[in-house]
């Protein structure tokens, strides 16, 4: 199945819409696919999605408490589905805890066990909670984590889960740190817990037009050392949009999601937005960058079609290997 942690160190790479726009376009594929927020923090994927209603109720039953098993309902009693089809496990607010819950957990269980701190598996917690005792991959065919940002528990639990990454970076000088860091924690990570992560792609985004951005886009593009399908250009209008619309790029585009001014306030609604080719363009592109994954990084058999449903106009329909051959004759 597809597993795979979408992480960026820095910020603006269009992390959290990524995996979104990822996980629509796995879905529109014909993939059954569950998205995981780890990120507690405001403007992450729980609040994309219109999702997480709870997130807030600190009794209320959540994602920590059965990663530290100590669960106050079901597993699938978390699972939301999303207007686009989606399943996901919502964040919570006190995932910004748990690396102090689970200190707590150790202290306990090692005493308990009579088991030192460091034999404790804290990085193992969240693959046992989903391969081992809910047996996601009876039920998915694709699972996606949108992490915290920061080297943390939480994120450790994340990549020993999934074992792969797809990394966006920013298309300048901070995004060659980012993939230097990335490539260090990776190659830390795999040394402290002894598994193999593999890295599916790596992909700018927020390219815009000046030449140093071009540079840096060739340069990622053409190196060996990874693999860079797709490059996203600066779309800011594009993904804000996204938070009005409460979904994918998709979405925004086939319902024509459009914010603007009006009586002196700003308002977001569907149909005004103008069809753009541009954004009809990015909307490939991120088809692409999953059909990628799916296919290259983990050998699935995919729907290489995307149909756009546009309101007030006709159906459009991009097929990915037409798009191919074309390119390549």
């Amino acid at each position: 199945m597809i597993t795979a942690v979408v992480y960026s160190e820095s910020g603006g790479t269009y992390k959290t819409t990524m995996t979104a726009n990822i996980a629509v376009a796995l879905e529109r594929m014909g993939l059954e696919t569950l998205v995981i927020d780890l990120d507690p923090q405001e403007g992450n994927l729980t609040n994309l999605f219109d999702a997480g209603v709870e997130s807030d109720n600190p009794d209320a039953d959540n994602l920590v408490k059965h990663i530290l098993d100590m669960p106050d309902g079901e597993f699938g009693d978390l699972i939301e589905t999303t207007e686009e089809g989606v399943d996901i496990v919502p964040s919570h607010d006190m995932l910004g805890d748990f690396t102090s819950n689970l200190e707590q957990k150790i202290s306990y269980e090692t005493g308990m066990q009579n088991m030192s701190r460091e034999e404790y598996p804290r990085f193992e917690l969240l693959y046992d909670l989903l391969w081992e005792q809910e047996e996601l991959h009876t039920e998915y065919d694709a699972v996606l984590i949108d992490p915290n940002a920061r080297a943390e528990d939480l994120l450790y639990n994340a990549i020993f889960a999934l074992r792969t990454l797809i990394a966006p970076v920013k298309p300048a000088g901070k995004g060659n740190l980012s993939l230097e860091g990335l490539e260090e924690l990776v190659g830390n990570m795999e040394q402290e817990l002894e598994i193999e992560i593999g890295l599916s792609c790596v992909v700018p985004s927020g390219v815009g037009q000046t030449n140093a951005h071009q540079q840096y886009k060739q340069r990622f593009e053409s190196t060996a050392a990874f693999s860079t399908p797709v490059s996203i250009g600066d779309r800011e209008s594009l993904m804000d949009a996204m938070w009005e619309a409460r979904g994918s790029a998709f979405k925004v585009v086939e319902e024509r999601w459009k914010t603007f001014e009006q009586e002196d306030e700003m308002v977001s609604e569907p149909g005004r937005r103008r069809v753009r080719d541009r954004e009809i363009e990015t909307l490939e592109k991120l088809y692409r960058l999953a059909e990628f994954v799916a296919t290259e990084t983990f050998d699935a058999e995919v729907d290489h079609r995307l149909e756009l449903d546009i309101r007030d106009h006709e159906t459009r329909t991009i097929d990915l290997r037409e798009e191919t051959e074309a390119k390549t004759a």
